[in-house]
C-alpha cells in the first residue's frame, strides 16, 4: 500500500513559479511510477508528467501543454515526487493529483486508469 499526501499548492499570478511535493509511505515507493495529473472544473483529470521508476531509466514524459515549463523529479530516499512549475499560465490553474503507477511502460502511465494509488489533491489557481 502507498499512501499520497500532495502539498504546496495556492494562489499565484501568471508568470510565477510553484513547486508542488507529493510525501509517499510505504516500502515499495521506487517500484511505482509516479505521475502528477490536474483536473480542471468541468473537465476530465489529465496527464501532466510522469517519472518512471529509477530502474527503467527514471525516464520522464510531460504533457505538450507544460513542456519546457514544469519539471518532475523523485527523491526516493525522501519518498517524495516534485512537481517545479514555471511560466504558470491561468489555464494551468486546476486541482494537482499525485499517483503511483505500477507500470514500467511509460506510455501505460500516461493513463489515469492504471495507476493504483492517488493522492488528495492540491489546488493551484493562477490568476491573469
Amino acid at each position: 500500500q502507498v499512501l499520497l499526501v500532495e502539498s504546496g499548492g495556492g494562489l499565484v499570478q501568471a508568470g510565477d513559479s510553484m513547486r508542488l511535493s507529493c510525501a509517499a509511505s510505504g516500502r515499495t515507493f521506487s517500484s511505482y511510477a509516479m505521475g502528477w495529473f490536474r483536473q480542471a472544473p468541468g473537465k476530465e483529470r489529465e496527464f501532466v508528467a510522469v517519472i518512471m521508476q529509477s530502474g527503467s531509466g527514471g525516464i520522464t514524459s510531460y504533457a505538450g501543454s507544460v513542456k519546457a515549463r514544469f519539471t518532475i523529479s523523485r527523491d526516493n530516499a525522501e519518498m517524495t515526487v516534485y512537481l517545479q512549475m514555471i511560466r504558470l499560465k491561468p489555464e494551468d490553474t486546476a486541482v494537482y493529483y499525485c499517483g503511483a503507477c505500477p507500470s514500467r511502460l511509460g506510455v501505460h502511465c500516461q493513463r489515469a486508469s492504471m495507476y493504483t494509488y492517488w493522492g488528495q489533491g492540491t489546488q493551484v489557481t493562477v490568476s491573469s
